[in-house]
């Protein structure tokens, strides 16, 4: 199983674990990925990174949709896999929530089901440079004709010659676009995915195969979820780290009637905590919504505690499915002791 490092977004202060990637990378870590949310943004820290390491994959889990263009999308991953390279690149896309597209981005929530697709397909023609890009999408369309428009927009050809092989991978969650991400991406960032869970996506990636046609399949997929990794006797105290995150997300991000993290966690079995979280954090009371969380929930998409128990429990993902574990942990010791466990080193 393939082995990934997380970052994340920066907090307050930008702050880029350099040492920790490159000791990664020395591991036989597959990749490192970089988020965004509405302060540091996804891609400039992977283009810092390429210049510091040599063979890990540089990828986004997310840069978020709204927040560019399909085609700048397109440049920004091209430009940092050629300063990388080449094949070191992975454009890994979401939609975030309509809070943050339509309060942040100020860009329409629309359809995302068919934006996503517009998307990635604008996207992997212009990786593919084979013609000027055209595209007339149900959400989005090249040249753009739409209001304000002068209707003199013509297509156009990628300047630069770029490797027409960059992934695109998709974090997803609900069946429709588990589907289609199945059909149109190269791999899943999937959300709340824990072992076992497996059952209930696969007729659903395999309806997403047969659509794509050409013999796409399961070796032509990775999947590759997000797991927390915590080395420590304090098993309580560690679960208990994660949650504040959790209540975040299940709780405020996103509108009461529409939070997708919050559907996820109702989909997981845990309807009613998810609805005591939201209730609590939207009432400002964050530190019980945080208390809310429940440890069992936290523990099934976690690997916490001493090393004979995450050794066990690492077993369980081995068979879940998943082709490869991001890793969120900022811990040295922890990313060498998950290399041994993996076999990577």
């Amino acid at each position: 199983m393939k082995l990934s490092l997380m970052l994340g977004y920066s907090g307050a202060k930008m702050r880029l674990p350099v040492e920790l990637v490159q000791r990664a990378e020395a591991l036989g870590f597959d990749a490192v990925f970089t988020a965004e949310a509405y302060g540091s943004d996804a891609t400039s820290p992977l283009a810092y990174l390429a210049a510091v390491t040599t063979k890990i994959r540089l990828g986004t889990a997310v840069m978020q949709l709204a927040g560019r263009t399909p085609a700048m999308a397109a440049m920004q991953a091209a430009t940092i896999d050629e300063l990388a390279g080449g094949g070191r690149f992975i454009a890994g896309i979401g939609v975030s929530g309509p809070q943050i597209v339509e309060g942040w981005y100020g860009q329409p929530w629309g359809k995302p089901y068919y934006r996503i697709k517009d998307y990635v397909t604008i996207m992997k023609k212009v990786f593919a440079r084979e013609e000027p890009v055209a595209h007339a999408g149900r959400e989005i369309a090249l040249p753009y004709t739409g209001p304000g428009s002068m209707g003199i927009g013509k297509p156009l050809k990628s300047i630069l010659h770029m490797n027409p092989d960059i992934p695109v991978w998709l974090g997803t969650g609900t069946e429709t676009n588990v589907r289609m991400t199945a059909e149109v991406a190269d791999g899943w960032l999937p959300l709340n995915f824990v072992p076992g869970t497996m059952d209930s996506y696969r007729p659903f990636i395999e309806e997403g195969f047969a659509r794509a046609g050409g013999g796409k399949s399961w070796d032509d997929f990775e999947i590759e979820p997000m797991v927390g990794v915590n080395v420590t006797d304090d098993v309580k105290a560690a679960l208990g780290s994660i949650k504040p995150g959790i209540a975040l997300y299940v709780g405020g991000m996103g509108h009461k009637n529409k939070n997708f993290h919050n559907d996820m966690m109702v989909r997981r079995g845990y309807g009613e905590a998810a609805a005591r979280i939201q209730e609590l954090f939207l009432a400002g009371r964050k530190v019980e919504a945080m208390e809310a969380v429940p440890d069992e929930y936290v523990d099934e998409g976690a690997l916490i505690g001493p090393k004979e128990r995450i050794r066990e429990r690492y077993k369980d993902w081995e068979g879940s499915g998943a082709t490869g574990l991001i890793l969120n942990t900022f811990q040295p010791d922890t990313i060498e002791f998950m290399a041994g466990l993996a076999g990577t080193a």
